[in-house]
């Protein structure tokens, strides 16, 4: 295994994830404090359904929301599965590191004014690390942390309203934002959720041990992270694969698209890549699928508890109106989806179920001439499903006033999944438009009930997203600034000792540059060395002859120059760029290049390490990529050669990861017969 590319299948303890799920099921809750929080935690976990003991801690109190108080934890009858500790942060240490002692299951810690508030309080670090201390092996969430409900079990800790219920089966939400968290269980969209839970500072117990301890719970059908920075890699990576071996889905509300602050770069690659590329290029590394707002991420989950992972991205669409049919259309265009056109059977089964009337076609506008004919409207919609169809959408939007003409949808869409088990949904155009009663309704059928079309699509779009392959760890960087840049001349040198091929060169002083060409064979690139950008100080002759070398290598005006062989002419140009990025990992851009390279901002995005299936199929996502395969009779470029150059880039980082910040071949030459790098980029710490 490359250096760095330690494996991720012990980065959750077995230990630590068996406390977790005695914390997270607990049967006896301890409430350390007496205020208004506190009460209203033993409110909340009453009016979920819990009949176990619930012990208040306080020293002066006699009761707390009517429960017996104990003046000291050390007082209780037994160490309680779980506690919320809702005192003061240095009171809090002092409380955790008792609750450890006495064998306690775990502890929600409230109290705020830890590393969240270190840029004001040059305490709060310290303080957080001392409550980690005090915790020794019992699991706490937090600190600032509001807790969780438990809808499965019947139980919570949590210090404000919520509009949770029990399930018996449902999604899982964790999340990172506590307000968010509370207006997400206020749903109304028939989602069943099963768990709640925020995570605060994850000072102690990070966010996917959370979700990997929840994994195994066979009640639980999806999973969805509010995530603002992902922290330890190797976690997630765990989680990742362990959900893919139970089949559980993980959606992502990830923040952070807008967030530009990076360190000053000297490399298109970085401009190119941005702030949040390697954030998405390790989702999809992982197979989780983001989601841009909080209505589509509750809809996904919604669709992956109903219907799991779709086996494609063809749409059936069928509405009694045109204007819905195309706005459906309309609507999907730019989304990784499609409408299949009609099969000869499809289209037999619409014709008898429609008439001759209707024109037949995918999105469908089937009118209204079997409105209320639930026999007929079950076998044209039928018709719209198919084993070539993922999912069908029926777009019915339900009125504010009597609904009672509607009832007729409702039960052919609950028809259409009971005859035919392929997953089907019901749109309705407006999220208001979709009764919370018809939405509990269809969802019981097997039917997804879509609260707005926007969603609806999102959501169909990120379950229809195939798996990838299993891919090797995240190579990760080290802690060293790239203060130097290399030379173009040392940046090839030490790039073609992992494989990259680099014209024939040489770098001589300018006034010796005639001398330097009888082991080269024309015509020749002469480049200014020590310039970063060096087309943008004049600083490169192309096309120079032998008898014009001289001259050439004067009005580059650099003390010392590089002469090169020319490469021959190639039908693509290509960017090769790698980023040092400390959250997560290696950014690898392929992309476009040449001097337009920033213009046409055709990239893609992966991680360090990946194989030469992920980097093949990347480069097939660019719009550049019909030049790779032969444009309008012109020839295929060789793109074993182009996979040969990635992997050199890729392997260069991964024996320097400690040291280099960027990599940037532009262009990369690509022809019929290899692949050139023509101009080479490396940064790199100076020791």
């Amino acid at each position: 295994m490359a250096p760095g590319l330690n494996g991720a299948a012990d980065a959750l303890a077995p230990g630590k994830l068996a406390a977790l799920r005695r914390m997270l099921g607990f049967r006896s809750l301890a409430v350390i404090g007496g205020g208004a929080w506190c009460a209203q935690v033993i409110r909340q976990v009453r009016k979920l359904g819990f009949t176990g003991p619930v012990w208040p801690v306080h020293p002066k109190a006699e009761e707390v929301a009517g429960e017996r108080v104990f003046a000291t934890i050390e007082d209780l009858p037994q160490a309680p599965d779980a506690a919320f500790v809702g005192i003061n942060r240095r009171a809090t240490i002092e409380a955790v590191e008792v609750l450890s002692r006495v064998g306690a299951g775990g502890a929600v810690c409230f109290a705020s004014g830890f590393t969240e508030a270190s840029a004001e309080d040059a305490d709060g670090s310290d303080l957080q690390a001392q409550l980690v201390a005090a915790a020794g092996d019992m699991p706490i969430l937090g600190p600032n942390c509001y807790g969780f409900v438990n809808g499965l079990d019947r139980v919570a800790i949590w210090p404000d309203q919520h509009g949770m219920r029990p399930v018996e089966r449902g999604v899982a939400i964790l999340t990172q934002s506590s307000n968010i968290a509370i207006n997400m269980t206020m749903q109304r969209r028939a989602l069943p959720l099963a768990f709640m839970l925020t995570c605060g500072n994850q000072a102690q117990t990070h966010q996917a041990e959370i979700a990997m301890a929840l994994l195994d719970d066979d009640r639980i059908s999806a999973i969805g992270v509010h995530v603002e920075g992902f922290g330890d890699l190797r976690k997630w990576e765990a989680l990742a694969a362990r959900a893919r071996a139970r089949g559980v889905p993980i959606v992502a509300l990830k923040m952070g698209r807008s967030e530009h602050a990076q360190a000053a770069t000297i490399s298109h690659t970085a401009s190119l890549a941005g702030g949040d590329a390697g954030a998405q290029a390790f989702l999809d590394r992982l197979g989780i699928a983001r989601l841009g707002d909080v209505p589509s991420f509750l809809e996904t989950l919604k669709l992956f508890h109903v219907a799991g992972r779709l086996d494609g991205n063809g749409l059936g669409m069928i509405s009694c109106s045109g204007g819905e049919a195309s706005l459906g259309a309309d609507m999907a265009v730019g989304r990784d989806l499609h409408f299949p056109p009609l099969t000869p059977g499809q289209r037999t089964e619409l014709r008898e179920a429609l008439g001759p009337m209707v024109a037949l076609a995918n999105p469908l506008d089937y009118h209204t001439y079997i409105w209320r004919d639930t026999q007929a409207m079950t076998r044209a919609w039928k018709g719209m499903t198919g084993r070539n169809v993922a999912l069908t959408l029926s777009i019915v939007d339900y009125p504010h006033t009597d609904a009672t003409d509607w009832t007729c949808a409702t039960q052919a869409a609950l028809n259409c999944v009971r005859e035919t088990g392929r997953p089907f949904g019901v749109v309705a155009t407006l999220p208001e438009l979709m009764p919370e009663d018809v939405a509990q309704q269809l969802l019981d059928g097997g039917v997804v009930p879509f609260a707005g079309l926007h969603e609806a699509l999102a959501a169909a779009e990120a379950a229809a997203r195939a798996l990838p392959e299993p891919a090797a760890p995240v190579q990760m960087p080290g802690n060293c600034a790239a203060d130097t840049t290399l030379t173009e001349a040392e940046a090839k040198q030490g790039l073609a000792e992992h494989g990259l091929t680099v014209p024939r060169s040489a770098v001589v002083p300018a006034d010796q540059a005639e001398a330097a060409t009888g082991q080269l064979t024309g015509p020749f690139a002469v480049k200014g060395v020590g310039l970063a950008h060096k087309s943008e100080h004049g600083a490169v002759l192309l096309g120079v002859t032998t008898s014009e070398i001289g001259d050439a290598a004067r009005r580059v005006g650099t003390a010392d120059v590089l002469i090169e062989e020319m490469a021959g002419g190639g039908v693509a140009e290509l960017l090769i760029g790698v980023t040092r990025d400390p959250a997560h990992g290696f950014v690898l851009t392929l992309g476009a290049g040449g001097v337009l390279t920033e213009i046409l901002r055709d990239t893609v995005s992966l991680l360090v390490p990946s194989d030469r299936d992920a980097t093949r199929a990347a480069l097939g996502k660019l719009a550049c990529a019909p030049l790779l395969a032969g444009y309008r009779g012109k020839p295929a470029a060789d793109l074993e050669a182009i996979l040969d150059a990635i992997d050199a880039v890729q392997s260069y980082v991964i024996a320097n990861a400690d040291t280099v910040g960027e990599v940037e071949i532009n262009p990369l030459i690509c022809n019929a017969k290899g692949a050139v790098a023509v101009d080479a980029l490396i940064r790199k710490a100076s020791s």
